[in-house]
């Protein structure tokens, strides 16, 4: 099938280009590379097959649609930094809602109807139990989360106007990085735990900073659900089995199991050999204490469950990636 990503430079992007090839697609990059990376695109697609372009220009996404005789697209760009959206909401609106509108007029205009969606634990904002189904309500606390409920929302509405197929994979925590070491996690800057965990490792950082040690876990920490790029890659292609026309599919993509900030530094510890100093800081607005999948749907009807089911496996493909390419694409 040809295939085109939307934000596919990007981590999870990449990853998923790279698992669409080894089973045989042809795929196609657009991606305006500020913040995905050229040099993850080479190592996957080839640049040949990557459009740096914006989203808002709609004439050409309608053109690459055409011309490459598209058949879906899996949209995986936008913006996902939760505090960024809190203080540039405006940024996060044209970016993750008007820019999927602008997508859907081309998909409309090029006569392409199916099409895979990223969006995200935050549309749940904090629910009152665990674990999370797809049923619960949507009611984001973040910017962020508001955004991607506006695509799922103008998602919904393009449906009942049209024969569009959207299946919308709701991720938990993406970690980890490809196993071959050339794949992986740069983000500037980085927030993400297990990345900024190993570059305390690595020398880069001083310390990791825990923000808060006094939530209602086990061990005080957040809990997380951690799930590997590979396996969020792989819930893609499942999801290419189950496009139906005029519905929106949404599924968790998540481990099922929760992992504690804690738990995240003990097994970054052992994985790398570091000691990794750590101080407890204040908590971050708006953290609930506890997050994870119900991921019992995605396994059930896209026949997806997830390789990697521990911390530690996760975080040795994380270590593999950043000991060997410790200033990330940059490092050549």
């Amino acid at each position: 099938m040809n295939i085109l990503i939307t934000g596919g430079a990007g981590y999870i992007g990449s990853h998923t280009a790279r698992a669409l090839l080894e089973q045989g697609h042809k795929v196609c990059v657009f991606d305006n590379l500020s913040r995905g990376h050229k040099e993850a695109v080479q190592r996957t697609v080839g640049l040949e097959q990557l459009t740096i372009a914006s989203l808002h220009d709609t004439d050409r996404l309608t053109q690459v649609l055409l011309s490459e005789g598209i058949e879906l697209v899996i949209h995986l760009a936008a913006f996902a930094l939760v505090g960024e959206s809190q203080t540039r909401p405006e940024m996060y609106f044209r970016n993750n809602v008007l820019g999927s509108q602008s997508l859907l007029s081309a998909m409309n205009q090029a006569n392409v109807h199916k099409l895979i969606v990223s969006s995200t634990t935050a549309v749940y904002g904090t629910p009152r139990q665990m674990p999370i189904t797809e049923s619960f309500e949507r009611a984001p606390v973040n910017q962020y989360g508001r955004t991607k409920l506006e695509m799922e929302l103008s998602l919904e509405h393009a449906v009942s106007q049209s024969d569009l197929a959207v299946v919308a994979l709701r991720y938990f925590n993406a970690a980890g990085a490809h196993p071959n070491g050339d794949l992986g996690e740069d983000h500037h800057p980085e927030t993400h735990l297990i990345p900024i965990t190993l570059q305390v490792a690595l020398g880069q950082r001083e310390q990791l900073e825990i923000f808060g040690d006094d939530y209602a876990t086990p061990d005080g920490t957040c809990v997380r659900d951690y799930v590997h790029v590979c396996d969020l890659a792989s819930a893609h292609i499942c999801a290419m089995d189950v496009l139906s026309s005029g519905k929106v599919q949404y599924f968790n993509i998540g481990t099922g199991a929760g992992t504690s900030v804690s738990e995240v530094l003990d097994a970054c510890r052992k994985v790398s050999g570091h000691p990794i100093p750590s101080v407890a800081g204040i908590r971050r607005s708006g953290d609930p204490d506890i997050l994870y999948a119900d991921n019992s749907k995605a396994v059930s009807e896209l026949k997806w469950s997830p390789k990697y089911t521990s911390i530690e496996q996760i975080v040795e493909t994380a270590w593999k990636w950043h000991s060997e390419s410790p200033s990330g694409y940059r490092s050549g």
